[in-house]
């Protein structure tokens, strides 16, 4: 039981990106789902995060306003799209699955951990 970020690169600021989390040998259909982050010498920080019914979303500040999260129609797949992109925006970006309530911003509240892509905004 795995996922997997994929979709980060390095991009201008200003410049959009989009991350997909793909589940693999199991389906996270009944599972909320998170993208969180870490830059260098810092702790790992709340992005995004969506129900199980894909219907409620819930955003850090920072990313209020530029990032999307999404679920596709089979809700397996998990999205986040990212616009206006700025240099504090660079970090290694994880997804998460929980099946539990509970606090999305809160890293203690998944179960599952996926390995991470790298988004570099250049200035």
């Amino acid at each position: 039981v795995q996922l997997q970020a994929s979709g980060g690169g390095l991009v201008q600021a200003g410049g959009s990106l989009r991350l997909s989390c793909a589940p693999s040998g199991y389906t996270y259909r009944n599972y909320a789902m998170g993208w969180f982050r870490q830059a260098p010498g810092k702790e790992r920080e709340f992005v995004a995060a969506v129900s199980a019914s894909g219907v409620t979303a819930t955003y850090a500040d920072s990313a209020k306003g530029r990032f999307t999260i999404s679920r596709d129609g089979a809700m397996s797949t998990v999205y986040l799209q990212m616009n206006s992109l700025e240099p504090e925006d660079t970090a290694v970006y994880c997804c998460a699955a929980t099946y539990s309530g509970g606090d999305y911003s809160n890293p203690g509240t998944y179960q599952y951990w996926g390995q991470g892509t790298q988004v570099t905004v250049s200035s």
